[in-house]
């Protein structure tokens, strides 16, 4: 399974990625218990690069795009998600990694509802691809949005399980 997807740039009406088509179960990081919001987007942005998935040279860059974007308006949703994200020049891939908040823990991320982040999925996408960005974090939103998959996933003990639930969850919605 590929790290990351290429899209042709003659695909432009591409609807959304499937989260099974951007994840692998070594990004999923459960437990996750970053101290605050800021620094949850640093630790996510290094696990994009310690799985070779983003390299060094492009870290600095990646990160800056996306705490910009947080700066500009929180990206903390309803029902304790989180979708950090940056349209990115020169990444030729969709990018993603998932940090599964410590059930223990809390994780403010400024939610529009004002409740814990569960879940922080960063999404890294090619800047000429908008539609793709909105329409992929739209299906991260839709397929997390299920409050009794989102409790089994933080619940997982580990990522091979989480992946599975993750990928299944895709499929059937």
């Amino acid at each position: 399974m590929p790290f990351g997807v290429n899209l042709p740039r003659a695909c432009p009406e591409r609807l959304a990625m499937h989260l099974s088509e951007i994840l692998t179960p070594k990004d999923l990081h459960l437990g996750f218990n970053p101290g605050d919001k800021w620094n949850g987007i640093r630790i996510l942005v290094e696990n994009l690069v310690a799985a070779g998935r983003l390299s060094s040279e492009r870290q600095a860059d990646v990160l800056e795009e996306v705490l910009e974007r947080e700066h500009s308006m929180s990206t903390g949703m309803e029902d304790g998600i989180a979708i950090p994200h940056a349209a990115v020049e020169g990444i030729e891939e969709v990018l993603a990694v998932v940090g599964f908040v410590d059930p223990e823990a809390q994780l403010d991320f400024d939610a529009v509802d004002g409740l814990p982040t569960q879940v922080v999925v960063l999404l890294v996408i090619p800047r000429e691809q908008k539609m793709l960005h909105i329409r992929t974090m739209a299906e991260v939103a839709r397929v997390l949005g299920d409050q009794e998959l989102l409790a089994r996933l933080v619940a997982c003990g580990d990522p091979n399980e989480a992946y599975t639930l993750l990928t299944s969850a895709t499929h059937s919605t």
